[in-house]
């Protein structure tokens, strides 16, 4: 072939040689392109721009406009990070590399971990690499030569032995470093101009808790300074929101060491809780059955369902004494449970769609290295629900549950963002059931009218879903909700309904979360508002402080009264000075500090202070002033 035909993104089709390059595309449709050009994707696939090109293709070049860049620019950030390790640690076993989300890491074999003065100066050498600007140049290798170029790194060596004969092995060289890696990478170290070193931390060589300890550096990488200064000032905000912190500080909950993984709310805690249950009761009193079920199941269940094949390391397994095997689980998920609860009645379609609603408990066996305060737990309640229909009503069942979720977390000042994610490697049920869910979820997704990004691969095993990311108040993104479509479940558990020709036809089932789980949710609304609660959230809504005992009897009154309109209301009329418990009060976040003088008791006042309005107070009548509070909270407004 002497010449290739390059097809563009606006349809128009470039002609050149055979064996050019993106570089030579970049060029050809002008300086500026040829300038700002970082890689190419060739029919879908992300290439450097010096690789030549051999055959009719479609054709995009990437500029750091272009959102799939940034992996590159952090693929190639984790490149330089290990130029810079080998410089100052000439021994170091290099690891993995890989980008991650807002970043890179980069896992290294050395004599001790790495300390804050490494990290500096790891720095200021990856600054001098992308000063040098040398080029990434790919060059492929065959194993003799893959073993000869490291022969002293023995993890880069087991990899290549895993290497499958027809694999194509690869090589990047940027100045004096040469890594293993299959790319791409940018044009050179000097397009790299916005980068920081985070974060250190131990990681076993792959993931294998029997394997060595390597030493893992955490790192994020921008195109622009903006968007690097911005990350920075959103990691320095999550510092002060950790929900672990600002949970201790506001008591609501605690762990021990008798329960790992486990929370143990707190009265104040507990009380956040039940109000979130209580809200969401509300919203799904008249359309929704909650039920209950049993926490132990024989695993007899969970092989109909398929979970004890798929699933079984990640469940609490439980010696039955009779057999002496681990036959028993605690559940790990609500569905096995409401599909017998749905096997033990006939239904007909007159009774579909059918929502069963719980808040059970669930357990799964997470290693103890995952742990993480709220947001990775062994135990945690779900707002779980199952929503049996017939295959005709799953378009509107999805905009239904759509408008529900997002409606629920717009209460919580929360956007989202929507996800389709379709079949994964590892799954139940054929081709043709999967091709007939995808093809059913997809569309019901698309009469919603919502956006929405693909995941490929990331379905659940046995069915496709719809998830909801949604952004804090910093930036940050959460998978919280979930609607996934399940053919397999009914086919699994023979579930029926009489339809209206008065045969057996078979239902199909979404599974709905809306929090994900209580646990992670109150993390992220912690983490969310910083601790600062609207005041129907708020576990404390208003605290009374009488300024002496002169006025106790009144302070009295006012709690009283405030309780009996359903307000959460303290009194603090202990011996302290009134600026100790408004401090008190202040650290606690409470959003209205009621306090009583001379003046207010006979007067019938109250003198507020709202919480983040400095020293101000607001003079109102008692009458007044419970109906504010009241109505802030009946309307679950989001303030103060």
């Amino acid at each position: 072939m002497s010449s290739i035909h390059l097809t563009l993104p606006d349809g128009s089709v470039r002609e050149l040689p055979a064996g050019s390059t993106g570089h030579d595309l970049a060029r050809a449709i002008g300086p500026g392109l040829a300038k700002a050009a970082l890689a190419i994707r060739i029919d879908g696939q992300i290439r450097d721009l010096a690789r030549p090109i051999d055959a009719d293709a479609t054709v995009s070049i990437l500029t750091e406009r272009d959102p799939d860049a940034l992996e590159v620019l952090r693929h190639s950030t984790a490149h330089i990070l290990a130029t810079a390790v080998r410089q100052i640690f000439p021994n170091a076993g290099i690891g993995f590399g890989p980008p991650i989300e807002d970043g890179f890491y980069y896992d290294f074999e050395v004599p001790r971990p790495f300390t804050p003065d490494d990290l500096a100066r790891i720095e200021e050498v990856m600054r001098g690499v992308t000063a040098a600007d040398y080029p990434f140049e790919r060059e492929v290798v065959d194993r003799a030569e893959a073993n000869r170029r490291f022969a002293d790194d023995p993890l880069k060596l087991e990899r290549i032995s895993e290497l499958g004969p027809d694999e194509t092995i690869t090589v990047y060289t940027d100045g004096p470093f040469v890594d293993l890696c299959r790319g791409p990478h940018l044009p050179s170290t000097g397009r790299l101009k916005h980068f920081k070193l985070l974060t250190t931390a131990g990681a076993y060589w792959r993931g294998d808790e029997r394997r060595q300890m390597l030493q893992r550096i955490y790192g994020t990488a921008w195109f622009k300074k903006d968007d690097l200064d911005g990350y920075l000032h959103r990691l320095e905000e999550s510092k002060k929101r950790d929900h672990r912190r600002v949970g201790r500080e506001l008591d609501l909950f605690m762990f021990h060491q008798f329960a790992p993984g486990a929370a143990f709310w707190t009265e104040r805690g507990t009380t956040m809780i039940n109000v979130l249950n209580q809200y969401l009761r509300e919203l799904q009193r008249d359309d929704y059955q909650e039920i209950k079920t049993p926490l132990l199941y024989n695993k007899g269940l969970w092989e109909i369902s398929g979970h004890w094949g798929k699933y079984r390391e990640n469940m609490f397994l439980v010696l039955d004494n009779e057999t002496g095997e681990h036959d028993f689980s605690l559940k790990p998920m609500n569905c096995p449970s409401h599909y017998l609860m749905y096997q033990s009645k006939k239904h007909s379609y007159r009774d579909l769609p059918l929502r069963y609603s719980t808040y059970d408990v669930l357990h799964r066996n997470e290693v103890s290295g995952a742990l993480s305060g709220l947001t990775r737990v062994r135990q945690f309640q779900q707002d779980d629900c199952h929503v049996f229909l017939m295959e005709n009503q799953i378009a509107d069942e999805v905009r239904r549950l759509t408008a529900f979720i997002l409606g629920y977390y717009e209460t919580f000042g929360l956007t989202a963002t929507l996800k389709f994610a379709t079949r994964p490697p590892e799954r139940v049920g054929d081709d043709a059931m999967w091709d007939r869910a995808e093809a059913a979820l997809q569309a019901a997704l698309e009469a919603t009218g919502q956006p929405y990004e693909l995941k490929p691969g990331d379905g659940a095993f046995y069915g496709p879903k719809i998830d909801f990311d949604v952004s804090d108040s910093i930036g940050r993104k959460w998978q919280l909700g979930t609607i996934q479509l399940d053919y397999a479940a009914p086919e699994r558990f023979d579930l029926s309904y009489v339809g209206e020709d008065n045969t057996g036809h078979r239902p199909v089932v979404i599974h709905r979360a809306v929090s994900g789980s209580f646990e992670r949710f109150m993390a992220i609304l912690i983490e969310h508002f910083a601790g600062a609660f609207p005041v129907w959230l708020a576990p404390e809504q208003v605290r009374v402080l009488p300024i002496s005992d002169h006025q106790r009897e009144a302070a009295d009154r006012l709690t009283r009264q405030l309780r009996a309109a359903g307000v959460r209301a303290t009194l603090d009329a202990g011996n302290d000075t009134l600026n100790y418990r408004v401090r008190q009060g202040e650290v606690m976040k409470i959003p209205y500090l009621a306090v009583v003088g001379q003046r207010e008791a006979d007067g019938g006042t109250v003198a507020v202070r709202t919480r983040g309005v400095g020293t101000k107070q607001d003079v109102m009548t008692v009458a007044e002033f419970v109906a504010k509070v009241v109505a802030e909270d009946r309307t679950r407004a989001r303030v103060p």
